[in-house]
């Protein structure tokens, strides 16, 4: 019974945590809006206590930020500050390819992501009208997980789960909107390829050329970021991961 006193607040301030970065994430509370604290609380069915600690826990994850008059609002992010976040993970990624490949990994954790990756080719080979997008989504953030996992680096695999955590500069950012976007789906096609080069180069201790292409692989999100905002603005609304983006 202790216990279960004990966990009831994490409980509450992981049941506020999900909720709010659940509005924030799909648009429904606006860039620059103030976050009403009563009015959160009510809409989660939490308590105020609960929901301050989210609300800290998202400005350390950099999605809202603290306004002079008190209390945090959603934060906006320009055009610029997307693009430095994307190019930021493939520094990240870049850098946790190399170490693996120079220090080495281990073969049953090479079998695991190499697993992934074959599984992902199962469901790119499937084709656009009969691709599995949710599966994709899933497969896919399982490999990113597992490349920044090689590295061996506790502080790099931590600092990428950050960079990532700001929907935008996420694996998955233009993944909802591929089976609409034929341009996007043609992307998939060369993520995948890839994904396996990535490997390869890991596996031969090739790690200039695990950096650079885990560092070109994150740039195809800037082409569908360029596609979607110089191209087809039309297509925005569409991508989720731009909510938080203003201009």
């Amino acid at each position: 019974m202790a216990t279960e006193r004990d966990n009831a607040p994490k409980q509450q301030t992981a049941k506020a945590l999900t909720g709010l970065r659940d509005l924030v994430l799909k648009g429904e509370v606006l860039p620059g809006e103030r976050l009403s604290e009563v009015a959160l609380a009510a809409r989660l069915n939490v308590s105020r206590t609960p929901l301050r600690a989210a609300l800290q826990r998202l400005e350390q994850e950099g999605l809202v930020v603290m306004i002079p008059s008190g209390g945090y609002a959603v934060r906006s992010f320009s055009r610029q500050d997307v693009i430095d976040a994307i190019e930021l993970r493939g520094v990240l990624e870049g850098t946790a390819a190399r170490l693996a490949a120079e220090r080495g990994v281990p073969p049953v954790k090479l079998k695991a992501i190499s697993d992934v990756v074959a599984s992902l080719d199962r469901v790119v080979e499937a084709g656009p009208g009969a691709m599995d997008f949710g599966l994709y989504e899933m497969l896919n953030e399982h490999f990113h997980r597992q490349l920044a996992a090689l590295s061996g680096s506790e502080v790099l695999s931590r600092e990428i789960e950050r960079i990532t955590g700001l929907p935008f500069a996420s694996p998955n950012a233009f993944v909802n909107t591929e089976a609409d976007v034929p341009a996007f789906q043609r992307t998939l096609v060369v993520a995948q390829t890839q994904h396996r080069a990535i490997i390869s180069a890991i596996e031969l201790r090739e790690g200039a050329r695990a950096e650079a292409l885990a560092r070109e692989h994150a740039r195809l999100a800037r082409q569908n970021l360029d596609f979607v905002t110089e191209e087809q603005p039309d297509l925005r609304s569409k991508v989720l991961a731009l909510a938080l983006m203003s201009g």
